[in-house]
């Protein structure tokens, strides 16, 4: 019975992580695609930033 709990255990973190990690590159390609927008929409100013970090 252990074995088998574990096992399931187990399967349940994989899916977990392979869920959150797929989560996780649409929010990294999400933000790539708004700094591209961010970066080419700059003001025309030289050297002055879009972002204030």
């Amino acid at each position: 019975m252990v074995p088998l709990l574990l096992v399931l255990l187990l399967v349940l973190l994989l899916f977990g992580a392979g869920f959150a990690v797929k989560i996780l590159w649409w929010v990294a390609i999400a933000v790539l695609i708004l700094w591209l927008i961010g970066f080419v929409a700059r003001p025309k100013g030289g050297s002055s930033r879009w972002y204030r970090w």
